[in-house]
């Protein structure tokens, strides 16, 4: 048993972690083995418990000696120790904190957002809008009045008011309190309860997976496939007579390919059992399994699960013994009783006869897949599943019931492999139903697989064969995790299990179909003999029923035989023979059996195989014995010392072999011994070895034998036929080396930590040859470099994002260890000399500098010669591999080179290992190394520098995991080296690297390089201890010329040393470099990247600004930096953030934009750069002319002018912004506040306003979205991500890459995916991100109530930070003011910020501190609002009022509080508040205009509120302060009242602009509410695309401003008034200021808004030409220019007047090309009657309507609004246009008479209105008409149809400043009948000469128009008329007159209708001829009748004429006019 102890295990259990504890070096983690009960079986284990699985194998009864046999062969040993030692894992102590391993994953920010308070915001409060409907709809139905309070009546509105409640009041608010103090008091309320962590509320920048990322590699394990587990559960036959005995096995029919070992189990009864009594000792334990456990690595759709019967050798082949199963129905039993007795009786005899042999009996196969596949995606009820081979059926049914309840359909594809998953199918039961009895002459395995194939086809020639019935059910599931009671295939437990007597599940062995590349880690040394066939066809004698008795022997004597063959079922685990089953009656039969043999551990030359064969007799007769042997033959089991498998064909000898025959093979002609068939190979046998000590490949073995004898010190070496001298051996050695190349490849991945270690060996020990110390480290590194390559290339599937091959990771990181320092090395007495060696540690001494290159030897060297003949020389390894590397070249160094990151990791952990063993830890770092090592190290990674700067064009890829090797590489060494020896190394690279990227002209794909290379640095767990943070700048001696002139003045203010050392510490000063060296080099790239001016570098924005927010962020969760004050050091490192984002302020995205009114400030507007609104150069250009120092920057240049032309530059994304802006809230929030504050002192105003700008940016930046964005997010994302899986589909299923992606991820290995970087593999890798532990977004689609809850909140309390730490800022800016007393300048540009704030979605908490700081700022700056920044003023007032209506109880007490603090300090000044009176009543105004969502509740409870404060306000009680107050109050309530109503009319746009039309009316004589209002109007009206209104408006506001400016000043080139704007609309009179009550504008508060100023006029009028514009109105575009060019030819603005002569230029020939084209309204007649209209009852109005409006669709639109409102069943429209009369209508309905109504004009007035613009503006008089007759139809005949016209006027003319205007006159005209005709004639002539003459002509036109006039048929047509009415003449005279005009018109039209054929005859082609002579003859024949008819002149005409006047009396009497005032 001894070779059998040898094998020592790992108990994982009982560890001892060694650790060196020295600051951030790495501790070891040594696991050591302490005795213990262990398994001889070898196992895996991981040393650091991570949750992978892991495999410890016990075997309970055994205790391990340690103990190496003498004999042992070393290689054996080798192997064992290789299994069973624990790893040497390094482990740095803080190595987790570093950014690669804290990366800001959700579930990590989950974790920090724990306890977050909710914040309030009032966009959440509002209500859901149904509560609030509901009471809309009760007021509309109330009352329609719009005078229901007149605006007097303040009675009511102060009884409102007195009644209403006030908010809490503030307590001290009062108080006249030092500033200082209040300042003190907000900070402590700022400051307390904030949170800690800025970047937990911020999700991280969605990128690729981080390139600093470097994953553990993974535990070498053993390999498995995908599990499945096979659980046997019954088998029943129809009838039971005797045993049956059952295998299986998986086959795969492509490969054609057993693919695992046999599976027996029998489900025989006791009673069964008990019929072999005599023959089968007692069973194992292990061989009573029914259940097992499968693996499958290479899964496919031709798997079959194949189960093969036996039963025990009976007379009669086959065929004969299946009968009775066939013929015999268990339903019969009782019938059959007699029969069946008899088989039984006959199957006993044969039971105890030949019970030890079996025969074939029955097979079937289940196709794995289907099982797999279909698995739980069809419908089945049923319970009792069959998988038949249907014998009648004709189809093969796979019907299954699943063990587990409910459906869940798999998605299925069939292409190929991918289908094939096997972790995850429904767990089903199957029922075999039918078996094929097996044919004696086809039971191969080539006969099989030709079976399986054909059983997929349709037509299987199976389904004709008889079945035999049987029931065989299997469960089929999904290997469990860890499986109890489970063995191994070598059967020893998998852990330990309690109880021995519980039925074990095995796991079988499989066999691979093809390779599998994992090395070995577990001892495992099987063999498997396949016999196959025999041919004793020409053999002499009875031999017919054979079998194989196979044994395998340690020597000759038949004793030898050990036990060491598996059992199969119900025996003993081992035995020393097996034997084959029997095919009757047969000479040379077919095998189909595995023998599983475990394998010695050490093999001789006598160990060998021995085949015995023998013929059974089967009946029994007298004097024969039961078996006879008939032949022999062997296999010896080693040849030349390597294991012998293969396929054999052997001849076979008919006597017993004789003595000493195990050495030889049977091959060999032994003299006399009689062979069958003359010595011809007659027995055909495949043996198949399945072990982790047997390589199986020539060149290893050859390379380990040699190693071994170098080892032992034995020669000659025997290797093969070869017999090696010691002489020879150093060439041998060397060519052994480097033919390993040649090995294949997946023995070298099985044996890879042996071969590595070998090599590595060989490197740090030179062997001594013959005395010589022979090198072999070149040859080593070589091989070493061309077997990783080789990996790399071949298993490119099994790398990680680096490039990194994960079997070489794992080696390094689990198996690699100094040679020297092998743990369990037994006592210097053991004749192990080898390891007694490695544990001298001489190590010490190896530096000794006087020392050659090789290593020094030590004391002990002559006692160990004199012991081994072998000189223990010893390198350290990693000094070794250096030299090796630096001088190696050519392909060798290529090969290094491709794979730098395995030396380089090598390097490292040999590094830690031998500063651990020798104790060095503890070593200042100076002296840990010889300085010839770091010599090597900085010549290898200048060179590798060079080799990226070089190369990284040409060899893309390999460069970027050169770069990314050596990065990790300085990363490591950081841990380990000096520091600044490290340093320098980044340096050189950096240097190198930089250089070439500044000579390049597209640098990106270098740069880009760079920054992954200073990430991967910076990602050390001590980045910023690195950066030394405590070592404050400390300024150069003397202002040295060095320092540049920048930083040496750098402050306008002082220069003395303290302010200089400010100024470094927040520029990237060359002292700052020096001193914080890593950050410096972060801060650099980043400023060199975001520079505008940077050539080719902007694709590179999101990676450098991703690499700060990551550092930024890990330092913020970062544990050891928790305490603010180190958190303040920490952020020192990043002051020169600030100044690098200032420099990008131009750049970065507009979060603005989106708040449409409020636009970012003026100084960052992009034209501001160059106009002169900005303050921005102006003010440097004005410092440089009067020649003080320009404060600078880092770099002057792009500070002092914008680069080049405005803004060219790209703006960066929204995300890259926001990251940036982000890093620079945390450096505000975590930097030291005096450190701020000095330096806030030494900017310029143009610098803090930059300051200031950036703060106003991350307002609008971090503002909160509110919930309900987060719900539409939510909703879009879904659709997003189905896109995406649809997209990650197809990825998956198409490329091959793709495919092994998805296996590996499917074992659980989830890699990571090479780097996306700039450039290089992204295409094919985009997919993959989604599949990415760390991916962001969340892969879940819809998003639960909780999670947009959680979202919401982490969103508000980002916001609420965000706009705290800007609130800081601004407080730290204003002390700087008070502090110089100097840029008072600046204030303006806080106080933006600080209404900027306010007016984003804020929560309730942010407010109450921002209002705070609002109060102390104008507490200590009082004129700053009332007398400089006055539009703030007014900002603020609205800001104020706004929240004074919020729902939120808190923010309204501190708005009312403020607003009443505001009026107090405006008095104080003056002793009068009307500013601030007036900017609140602008405010209400313009809020209550235009905010939807207003609440005049909750403003009336402010309102109150600062009534409250007034009255008890004890220190103004005497002065007239609370009366203003109160004036004030009830003036704005006044306002509420109107909004009230306003609200009620929201949804009728009519209504509602007559209200705000009537509101603004109110304001005559206060002109900026008027103006307020008409601008509400104009943004309404703008909202309904009224353009041409609300150019009206605005054009009212212009007139209005241009009164009152013509007041204060008289400018000549200023309008005089509205005078000046007739041409534009006759309307702008009514906004003269003539009236008596007009104030005066010197008044003060009056006119005092931004707009009554010549710049305010112009903008209005600007904006009113733009309306106009839009509107289509280009004439009256050119009437307001008319206006504008003289101011601005006055101030000689050339720009703008070419600006708007460019628009002239544009409207003109708008005009000209739009000619015919415009459209412009289309009015209508709209009355209202009824008393349920309220005060619009029997009002008229004429609406205007946009360009082709029907008449339906207005009727629809107003029908449809008040049916709404009324009711439907109230609502009438009345459908003619005739005169209404009351008395008719129903007194409770509502109607509404709608008519087309046309523009009307007088003839005179037609002169003037020439163009379709003239007929279409300034309109006041419209015209309808009604047909009627006087009976009353509305049409009759000719001669009775009458004609009512109506004409009405409306007070203004049209466009006004509203859409629906007032009729105020409206009068009527009768046309007689003949008057009608009159009109018609005149209206056809028209049309006929319009048609005639138009330009281009319109063929068809003109057709059909002369169609209507001549065409025959046409009824009442011209003809008609004139018989009609021209027939006789009238006899009353008074006709005369249009009896005459009518002649005249039909004479007219005669000659029309002639010019317009003549007109058609030229137009027409041949084809219409004919169609013109038809229309001629017509005419003609028209003109025929007509002529008698024109001809007749009324005589009396033309006598001498009437007196005049008489005349026309008669004729104006006849014409009926009727008029209605």
């Amino acid at each position: 048993e001894l070779w059998r102890r040898a094998f020592l295990g790992r108990a994982s259990e009982v560890r001892k972690q060694i650790s060196g504890q020295y600051g951030g070096s790495p501790q070891l983690l040594k696991n050591l083995n302490i005795g213990g009960s262990v398994s001889h079986h070898t196992t895996v284990s991981h040393a650091c418990s991570s949750g992978l699985p892991r495999r410890v194998l016990y075997k309970p009864d055994l205790c391990i000696v340690f103990c190496f046999p003498v004999e042992m062969d070393p290689h054996v040993r080798d192997c064992v120790r290789s299994y069973t030692e624990d790893w040497a894992i390094v482990n740095r102590k803080y190595h987790k904190l570093g950014t690669g391993f804290n990366p800001n994953t959700l579930d990590k920010q989950k974790e920090r957002q724990k306890g977050l308070p909710k914040q309030v915001f009032e966009s959440d409060e509002a209500p859901d809008g149904n509560s609030y409907q509901d009471e809309q709809d009760d007021l509309k139905r109330r009352s329609m009045s719009i005078d229901d309070t007149p605006r007097g009546s303040w009675a009511c509105s102060i009884f409102d008011l007195k009644n209403s409640q006030p908010d809490a009041l503030l307590p001290n608010l009062l108080d006249r309190t030092p500033n200082e103090e209040i300042d003190h008091h907000n900070e402590d309320q700022r400051k307390s309860g904030r949170h800690k962590e800025l970047f937990a509320l911020h999700p991280a920048p969605d990128e690729e997976e981080p390139i600093e990322r470097l994953s553990v590699p993974e535990v070498p394990k053993e390999h498995f496939g995908q599990r499945l587990l096979v659980k046997c559960l019954s088998l029943k036959f129809e009838i039971e007579i005797e045993p049956i005995f059952a295998s299986l096995a998986l086959y795969d029919v492509k490969e054609k390919k057993k693919i695992s070992e046999n599976f027996y189990f029998d489900l025989n009864s006791e009673q069964m059992k008990g019929m072999l009594r005599p023959h089968v000792p007692p069973a194992a334990i292990s061989t009573l399994a029914r259940s097992a456990i499968f693996s499958i690595t290479y899964p496919s759709q031709d798997v079959f699960l194949v189960i093969k019967l036996e039963k025990v050798l009976q007379q009669g082949d086959i065929g004969e013994c299946a009968e009775p199963y066939m013929i015999f129905k268990e339903s019969d039993a009782a019938k059959n009783k007699e029969k069946l007795e008899k088989l039984k009786g006959q199957a006993e005899q044969f039971c105890q006869r030949l019970g030890k042999y079996r025969m074939p009996f029955a097979w079937t196969a289940i196709h794995l897949m289907n099982i797999v596949s279909s698995a739980g995606s069809l419908e089945r009820d049923s319970t009792e599943v069959e998988v038949g081979t249907g014998e009648r059926k004709g189809s093969w049914s796979e019907r299954r019931n699943s063990s587990i309840v409910g459906r869940r359909s798999l998605e299925r594809t069939t292409s190929g492999d991918e289908a094939c998953n096997l972790s995850s199918f429904r767990p089903a039961t199957l029922t075999v139903t039918n078996f094929f009895k097996q044919e004696g002459d086809r039971l191969s395995d080539e006969d099989l697989y030709k079976f399986l194939a054909d059983m997929r086809r349709p037509s299987s020639v199976l389904r004709r064969l008889r079945p035999i019935t049987a029931q065989l059910k299997i469960d089929i599931s999904p290997a469990p995790e860890n499986p109890h009671y489970c063995l191994t295939p070598e059967l020893l437990q998998v852990k330990l299990y309690p109880d021995s007597r519980v039925r074990p599940t095995r796991e079988i062995l499989e066999f691979p179909a093809r390779d599998v590349y994992v090395p070995n880690t577990t001892y495992r040394n099987l063999l498997y003999v396949y016999p196959q066939s025999l041919n004793f066809a020409n053999r002499q004698g009875s031999a017919r029923n054979i079998t194989v008795k196979v044994q395998f022997m340690y020597g000759e004597d038949p004793s030898n035989a050990m036990p060491v063959i598996f059992g199969k079922s119900s025996c003993p685990e081992f035995s020393k023979e097996a034997y084959t089953a029997v095919v009757y009656h047969n000479r040379s039969p077919d095998f189909h059996e595995e023998i599983k043999i475990k394998l010695p551990a050490t093999l001789t030359d006598h160990h060998h195989l021995l085949f015995t064969f023998y013929h059974v007799s089967c009946q029994q007769k007298q004097n024969t014995p039961l078996e006879t042997p008939v032949g022999y033959t062997w296999i010896p089991m080693l040849q030349n010392g390597r294991l012998k498998t293969g396929q054999f064909c052997l001849p076979v000898s008919l006597e017993k072999p004789p003595q000493a025959y195990s050495v030889l093979s049977p091959e060999v002609p032994l003299p006399g011994m009689k062979w069958v068939d003359n010595h011809k190979g007659v027995f055909n046998v495949e043996v198949v070895a399945v072990s982790s000590l047997h390589t199986q490949d020539p060149y290893l073995d050859k390379f380990f034998a040699l190693v071994h004898a170098l080892d032992e010190h034995m020669f000659p070496v025997r290797i093969g036929d070869m017999r090696i001298m010691e002489n020879n051996l150093e060439n041998e050695l060397k060519s052994s080396i480097s033919a390993l190349n040649s090995s294949q490849l997946e023995p070298v991945v099985r044996f890879l930590h042996l071969l590595l270690d070998k090599l590595i060996l060989l490197v740090v020990r030179p062997p001594v040859i013959a005395g010589q110390i022979v090198n072999l480290g070149q040859a080593s590194f070589e091989a070493m470099a061309s077997i990783i390559n080789r990996l790399h290339k071949n298993l490119d599937g099994n790398q990680d994002q680096h490039g990194r091959n994960s079997l070489l990771a794992s080696y390094i990181y689990y198996v690699f260890r100094l040679p020297n320092t092998y743990p369990n090395s037994p006592s210097p007495g053991s004749s192990s000399v080898f390891h007694f060696i490695s544990t001298l540690r001489g190590v010490g001494k190896a530096t000794d500098r006087s020392c050659n290159r090789m290593s020094s030897h030590t004391e002990t060297s002559s006692f160990l010669q004199t012991l081994t003949g072998r000189l223990p020389t010893k390198k350290l390894f990693h000094e070794e591999l250096a030299l090796q590397w630096v001088v190696c070249s050519g392909s060798v160094r290529e090969a290094a080179l491709q794979q730098a990151w395995f030396f380089f990791e090598l390097m490292v952990k040999s590094m830690v290992h031998h500063l651990y063993f020798a104790d060095k830890l503890e070593a200042t770092r100076k002296n840990r190394f010889p300085e010839r090592f770091m010599d090597d190290v900085s010549a290898l990674v200048s060179t590798i520098a060079g080799d990226i700067v070089s190369r990284f064009q040409k060899d893309t890829e390999m460069v970027e995991r050169l770069n990314t090797s050596l990065a990790f590489f300085l990363n490591d060494l950081l841990s380990i080296m000096d520091r600044g020896f490290v340093f320098g190394l980044i340096k050189t690279c950096y240097k190198q690297v930089s250089a070439k990227v500044y000579s390049l002209t597209n640098p990106s794909n270098l740069a880009s390089l760079k920054l992954d290379f200073l990430r991967i640095i910076c990602s050390h767990e001590h980045y910023v201890t690195l950066n030394l943070p405590c070592s404050l700048l400390t300024p150069p001696a003397s202002p040295s010329p060095s320092v540049s002139s920048a930083t040496s003045q750098s402050s306008g203010f002082s220069t003395n040393v303290q302010d200089q050392k400010i100024a470094n510490m927040f520029e990237l000063s060359v002292p700052f470099r020096q001193q914080h060296y890593l950050a410096g080099l972060v801060l650099t790239e980043l400023a060199v990247i975001l520079d505008p001016d940077a050539e080719g570098l902007f694709g590179l924005h999101k990676k450098v600004i991703n690499m700060v927010h990551n550092l930024l962020s890990s330092h913020d969760s970062d544990p050891r930096y928790a305490d603010p004050q180190v958190k303040a050091r920490v952020a020192m490192l990043y002051l020169p953030l600030i100044g690098v984002i200032m420099e990008t302020v131009p750049q970065l995205y507009d979060f603005t934009e989106s708040h449409n009114q409020r636009g970012r400030p003026s100084c960052v507007a992009v034209d501001d750069y160059e106009s002169e609104g900005g303050s921005m150069i102006s003010q440097t250009v004005a410092m440089a002319i009067a020649g003080t120092s320009v404060p600078q920057l880092t770099r002057p240049s792009s500070f002092l002018l914008p680069s080049s032309g405005g803004r060219q530059h790209s703006t960066f994304s929204t995300e890259s912004s926001r990251s940036l802006l982000i890093c620079l809230l945390w450096v505000l929030k975590n930097a030291d506040e005096s450190v701020l504050q000095k330096w806030f002192t030494d900017l310029s105003v143009l610098q803090l306003n930059r300051l200031l700008d950036l703060l106003y940016l991350c307002v609008s930046c971090f503002e909160y979205k509110g919930k309900k964005v987060f719900e539409r997010m939510n909703s879009l994302t879904f659709k997003k991500s189905k896109d995406m899986r649809a997209k990650l589909e197809e990825a998956i299923l198409g490329s091959i890459g793709a495919r092994q992606e998805m296996v590996r991820r499917s074992r659980g290995q989830l890699e990571r995916s090479p780097s996306g970087s700039a450039f290089g593999s992204q295409e094919n890798l985009r997919w993959r991100k989604d599949m990415t532990h760390w991916r962001q977004n969340t892969e879940k689609l819809d998003k639960s109530r909780a999670e947009i809850e959680h979202e919401a909140l982490i969103d508000g309390n980002l916001a609420t930070e965000a706009n705290l730490i800007i609130l800081d800022t601004l407080e730290i800016v204003v002390q700087t003011v008070s502090v110089t007393e100097s840029k008072e300048s600046i204030l303006g540009g806080v106080l933006k910020v600080l209404l900027h704030s306010m007016a984003c979605n804020q929560s309730a908490l942010y407010l109450q501190h921002c209002f705070a700081t609002q109060r102390a700022l104008v507490s200590k700056f009082p004129e700053l609002l009332f007398e400089e920044e006055t539009e703030q003023c007014a900002d603020l007032c609205l800001r104020l009022l706004r929240h004074c209506s919020s729902s939120i109880g808190p923010i309204r007490s501190h708005a009312s509080a403020s607003l009443y603090l505001l009026m107090r300090q405006n008095f104080e000044i003056g002793n009068n508040f009307a500013r601030v009176k007036m900017q609140v009543t602008m405010s209400l105004s313009s809020l209550v205009g235009t905010s939807q969502n207003f609440n005049e509740e909750f403003l009336r409870r402010s309102l109150k509120t600062i009534l409250t404060y007034a009255e008890e306000d004890l220190e103004l009680r005497e002065t007239t302060f609370p009366d203003q107050v109160q004036d004030l109050v009830f003036n704005l309530h006044m306002i509420l009242s109107d909004t009230v109503k306003m609200k009620e009319h929201q949804e009728d746009p009519e209504m509602l602009i007559d209200l705000m039309y009537r509101i603004a009316k109110g304001y005559q004589n206060s002109p900026d509410l008027r103006l307020t209002w008409l601008q509400n109007m104009a943004g309404k009206h703008s909202e309904r695309s009224n353009h041409a209104e609300s150019a009206q408006c605005l054009v009212h506001s212009a007139a209005l401003v241009a009164e009152y400016l013509s007041m204060l000043e008289d400018r000549k080139y200023l309008p005089v008034g509205c005078v000046t704007f007739q041409n534009i609309s006759s309307n702008v009179l009514e906004e003269s200021a003539v009236s008596d009550d007009v104030v005066s504008p010197d008044e003060e508060g009056i006119c005092s808004g931004k707009y009554f100023t010549e710049a305010g006029l112009v903008g209005l009028l600007e904006q009113a030409a733009a309306s106009f514009s839009m509107a289509g109105m280009y004439e009256a575009v050119n009437e307001v220019y008319k206006v504008l060019i003289p101011i601005h030819e006055a101030n000689r603005d050339a720009k703008k007047l070419s600006t708007i002569h460019g628009k002239l230029q544009e409207a003109f020939s708008k005009i000209v090309h739009q000619d015919g084209k415009r459209m412009f309204g289309t009015y209508f007649r709209v009355g209202f009657y009824g008393t349920k209209f309220g005060d619009l009852d029997e009002q008229e109005f004429v609406y205007k309507e946009p360009a082709i409006t029907k008449l339906a669709e207005i009727s629809h639109r107003l029908e449809g609004f008040y049916g709404e409102r009324f009711g439907e069943d109230v609502l009438e429209v009345i459908k003619d246009s005739n005169p209404v009369d009351k008395c008719k209508l129903d007194p409770n309905k509502a109607y509404i008479q709608i008519t087309y109504v046309e523009p009307y004009f007088d003839t005179y007035e037609m002169k003037d209105r020439i163009t379709y613009f003239d007929k279409n503006y300034n309109l006041r008089r419209f015209m309808y008409c009604t047909p009627f007759t006087l009976d009353g139809r509305a049409h009759g005949d000719l001669h009775e149809q009458f004609k009512r016209k109506t004409i009405l006027t409306t007070s203004h003319a049209f466009p006004y400043i509203k859409t629906r205007i007032n009729v105020i006159h409206k009068e009527e005209i009768i046309l007689t009948p003949i008057e009608v005709a009159i009109e018609d004639m005149q209206k056809k002539t028209q049309e006929l000469a319009f048609a005639t003459h138009q330009d281009p002509a319109d063929p068809k036109m003109l057709q059909m128009v002369l169609q209507g006039s001549v065409g025959t048929t046409v009824n009442q047509g011209p003809l008609e008329v004139a018989q009609v009415f021209l027939s006789e003449i009238p006899n009353d005279p008074k006709l005369f007159r249009h009896h005459n005009k009518l002649r005249l018109c039909f004479k007219d039209f005669t000659k029309r209708c002639e010019d317009a054929l003549r007109k058609n005859k030229s137009l027409i082609g041949p084809d219409q001829k004919e169609y013109q002579r038809e229309l001629e003859r017509n005419y003609h024949r028209l003109k025929e009748a007509l002529q008698p008819l024109i001809n007749r002149k009324i005589p009396q005409l033309y006598k001498a004429v009437l007196p005049v006047t008489c005349h026309r009396d008669s004729f104006s009497r006849m014409s009926l006019r009727k008029m209605e005032i």
